[in-house]
């Protein structure tokens, strides 16, 4: 295994556009970007249809520029689960860290907070 290197990478998603399409069904232009600290930028850019509150999404933006935050909420959560991933398999290919935390495995080392237990089964 080779030196390990300290890289802050950054997550984010942006709102680009929010068009009322009908009634109830906005598009939702958004981009996605993965920034590695001065060493490069995975972006994804994309289209969600947000159908419910679309005329209220719509004003609002259209008004301030914000989203409602329970919408906001919905719709930063569905392009970081559906994005993130991709990312994932896009960072293998350019030879970059994964843009979310490898849980990291150690063994030999004892946790000095755990109480020791005797090993088995407990049957009560």
């Amino acid at each position: 295994m080779g030196k390990k290197m300290n890289l802050r990478i950054d997550n984010n998603s942006t709102i680009t556009l929010v068009a009322l399409t009908e009634e109830d069904t906005a598009r939702v232009d958004f981009r996605y970007t993965a920034t590695y600290s001065g060493v490069g930028t995975i972006g994804i850019e994309g289209r969600i249809t947000f159908t419910g509150k679309a005329k209220e999404l719509h004003d609002k933006w259209s008004e301030t520029g914000n989203m409602p935050d329970d919408i906001a909420s919905e719709i930063h959560s569905s392009i970081m689960q559906n994005c993130i991933p991709v990312a994932v398999i896009l960072s293998r290919e350019i030879k970059l860290p994964p843009p979310i935390p490898i849980p990291q495995i150690e063994f030999g080392k004892k946790d000095q907070k755990k109480e020791k237990r005797p090993s088995g089964i407990e049957v009560a």
